[in-house]
């Protein structure tokens, strides 16, 4: 029983795969993050290799939970019990380095955060409280904004990485080369562009994992804002989605965004859980 860590993915997958597909939802972001370090290899994250563990509770024989890292990114908490998520902490205390926070569902990210900190010092700030959405039922954006959805072609790939990285910057998230990222999605047809007054206006990216879908960045530029276009791209991306056999759609918004929140549930997604994002500083 207890904690597995490894840095192979396949091995992760092949021994936790069950559990996160089991619940795809709390484990999204595990689900979609393996999936692109199987097709683009251990640097699509960054340059040091991803951490990878499962955790069996009883006759350690069944997975309870899971979690990754691709450093300098925070350590990632799929679905788990607050014990794991402590007991987790102490195991990556006694291997030693630095860790620059952690995500994951409220209960599990404060509990591994209160150890890793009781144990090498500092303290702890939010960047960022979210929740996780799920599609009920696709109700399209009333009025519908001027403009239509198209998907992205291989020509988008230069604009789409421009307003990736405007996205980050936003959010304030680690900027890294989108650039292999964006192609590999544009060809599995995975980017929605609103277009409007002649060009793109909006984007909205779909990541598939297990049978789910994960609607995200969705990224208007700040002078084509409050138009509609937001509702009308990721209505159209969810379409999409639904049409290719999703079994659930899922998406994140940001709390402190209360546009953002009421505009998703108009479209017909309903709430499933908080989450938060922790930094650990000195």
């Amino acid at each position: 029983m207890g904690w597995n860590l490894t840095d192979d993915v396949d091995v992760f997958l092949r021994c936790a795969g069950d559990f996160l597909a089991a619940h795809a939802a709390e484990n999204t972001v595990l689900l979609t993050v393996s999936d692109a370090i199987r097709g683009q290899g251990p640097g699509a994250f960054g340059g040091s290799p991803p951490r990878y563990g499962w955790w069996c509770a009883g006759d350690g024989t069944a997975v309870g939970g899971a979690y990754l890292q691709t450093p300098p990114f925070p350590v990632i908490l799929g679905r788990m019990p607050q014990r794991a998520a402590e007991e987790l902490a102490a195991v990556l205390v006694g291997e030693g380095g630095a860790l620059g926070g952690v995500g994951g569902a409220v209960e599990a990210a404060t509990a591994f955060a209160r150890v890793w900190r009781d144990a090498v010092g500092g303290g702890t700030a939010v960047r960022r409280r979210e929740r996780l959405y799920r599609l009920a039922a696709l109700t399209g954006p009333q009025p519908a904004p001027a403009g239509a959805a198209r998907v992205a072609r291989p020509e988008d790939q230069a604009l789409i990485v421009e307003w990736y990285e405007a996205f980050t910057r936003e959010t304030g998230e680690l900027m890294r080369d989108f650039t292999e990222a964006v192609a590999r999605r544009i060809a599995a047809g995975g980017f929605h562009l609103w277009e409007d007054e002649g060009g793109p206006v909006a984007l909205a990216g779909a990541g598939a994992a297990a049978g789910m879908v994960r609607i995200g960045p969705v990224y208007t530029p700040p002078r084509w804002r409050r138009r509609g276009y937001a509702a009308g791209v990721t209505a159209a991306a969810t379409a999409q989605a639904l049409a290719d056999g999703a079994g659930e759609v899922l998406l994140f918004t940001d709390l402190a965004n209360p546009t953002s929140n009421a505009l998703y549930q108009r479209l017909g997604y309903r709430a499933v859980s908080d989450r938060v994002l922790l930094d650990f500083t000195d």
